[in-house]
């Protein structure tokens, strides 16, 4: 018997040997969790009935964000950080004894862990480098200024900015040549310029994707910028600058970052190892960073903890 085409898209089976994990964007529906495993699903079941307790330990029939199906099945609707926990079911169903017809009643429990998880937001490292003159120029640090502030209008109209910049002038040695004065730059293309809310919460349902929409953009626009540089820069400054952008020199690589109250965990959750996941009982995540931290004192019970 062939059992794959039996698992519908839209629905989780139970297990009774361990509990299932399942993960929930933000904001949106959860997949039906089925009160039986797969096999169960397949036979004939006399007077089931289905009891489903939500992470509270409280029954969860009649409550509004809970779509319960008359075979048992349940669906958490517009799931938040504070739903995620364990969701346990129990199926009683009746054994007719073919002989006697004797009825008895038999229990089976089914637990879900559903965790809340977001999108990861990625940030851009850009990393690019100049020749000048010499490492003690005044000129080098004016002109990263000026950097800055050009590729900061360049993406204004996308709210992202250019974070954790640095400029560090080094002198190197090219083979077969003699002493190159190089500026390294390194900054952050960063999706938070202030603002950024507001443009979020016109969708607030898929908020990262706006976000990442938006900073990949203008990642794309500063690329352009310093492929076109060498051309630009002899035009800003009317001397020939002393300065000059190294053809090629533009690199760059992705960050992601998760919302306070999430993080990721490839270990615990490696069934969504990119996401960022609501940060468990016990842990917390109070800024922008990847990884819950553990509290000293556990007495956080909550899922999605921001602070201890």
């Amino acid at each position: 018997q062939h059992s794959v085409g039996l698992v519908e898209k839209n629905y989780v089976y139970g297990d009774i040997k361990h509990e299932v994990s399942v993960y929930v964007k933000v904001f949106a529906n959860s997949p039906f969790l089925v009160c039986m495993d797969l096999a169960r699903s397949q036979e004939e079941l006399i007077d089931p009935k289905y009891l489903w307790t939500g992470p509270d330990g409280k029954k969860l029939e009649g409550r509004r964000y809970v779509n319960i199906t008359e075979t048992g099945k349940l669906m958490v609707m517009g799931f938040k950080e504070s739903m995620s926990g364990a969701y346990t079911c129990t199926l009683s169903h009746k054994i007719i004894e073919t002989t006697t017809q004797e009825e008895r009643e038999t229990f089976e429990a089914y637990q879900f862990m559903v965790y809340a998880y977001r999108e990861a937001d990625h940030a851009y490292q850009v990393f690019v480098r100049f020749t000048t003159r010499e490492c003690e120029l005044a000129a080098n640090r004016l002109f990263f200024e000026e950097l800055k502030k050009i590729l900061n209008i360049i993406i204004s109209d996308l709210t992202c900015h250019i974070t954790d910049s640095s400029c560090k002038c080094h002198s190197v040695k090219l083979p077969k040549q003699g002493l190159l004065h190089e500026l390294f730059v390194s900054f952050q293309v960063n999706p938070f310029a202030p603002g950024w809310e507001e443009v979020c919460h016109q969708v607030p349902y898929d908020c990262e994707a706006a976000t990442n929409m938006r900073v990949q953009e203008a990642r794309d626009r500063i690329g352009e910028f310093f492929h076109k540089q060498t051309y630009a820069l002899k035009r800003r400054f009317q001397t020939v600058p002393i300065i000059h952008y190294m053809d090629h020199s533009f690199s760059v690589i992705r960050i992601d970052s998760c919302r306070p109250g999430f993080g990721k965990n490839d270990i615990t959750h490696k069934n969504c190892a990119s996401c960022c996941v609501v940060c468990g009982p016990g842990t917390f995540s109070p800024n922008n960073e990847v990884t819950c931290q553990t509290c000293t004192r556990p007495r956080v019970k909550m899922y999605g903890a921001r602070s201890c």
